[in-house]
């Protein structure tokens, strides 16, 4: 896999792909409350960060994760009237780490220690609007084809 770079605008709600002289453009949806750092502010975390980790390699499309962990369920209507409160992660999950102490990395701004992820979202949920808690949703087909597309260790940038 090649050098890559991956731009995420909160503003434009857009995910920007970089890797091998080709650019690759996704809607995203950032943090209902907006940009910040802080632990357990529900925000959408700034700076320079790097994918710490790549979870879900060929699990099928639409599959539930909780705490990180495939649940063996695939997400359906029927699965989300089963369990109205959760906060659907599918599809594959990239874990960032943040680049920059006291920004992003250690104490209680940590991004790692935080949980954000890149992660696949139900297709019913809308994109291009901050509805999430914190981690950037994609669709699932978006999140699987940039999975396959970055290694661990991308660079990634959030303005």
């Amino acid at each position: 896999m090649s050098e890559c770079l991956i731009d995420i605008s909160i503003r434009d709600q857009v995910l920007s792909l970089h890797v091998s002289g080709r650019s690759y453009t996704y809607p995203v949806s950032t943090a209902k409350n907006g940009a910040g750092q802080q632990s357990g502010s529900g925000c959408t975390p700034l700076g320079q960060h790097y994918v710490r980790a790549k979870i879900g390699s060929s699990l099928p499309i639409n599959s539930v994760f909780v705490g990180r962990r495939p649940t063996g369920e695939i997400y359906s209507p029927e699965l989300a009237s089963a369990f109205p409160q959760r906060d659907w992660i599918l599809s594959r999950i990239l874990w960032l780490c943040g680049n920059e102490p006291g920004l992003n990395r250690l104490g209680d701004v940590d991004s790692m220690r935080r949980y954000i992820y890149i992660h696949g979202t139900p297709d019913s949920e809308p994109m291009g609007l901050p509805l999430s808690h914190g981690c950037i949703r994609m669709r699932n087909h978006d999140i699987i084809e940039l999975f396959d597309l970055v290694a661990i260790g991308a660079r990634v940038s959030i303005v």
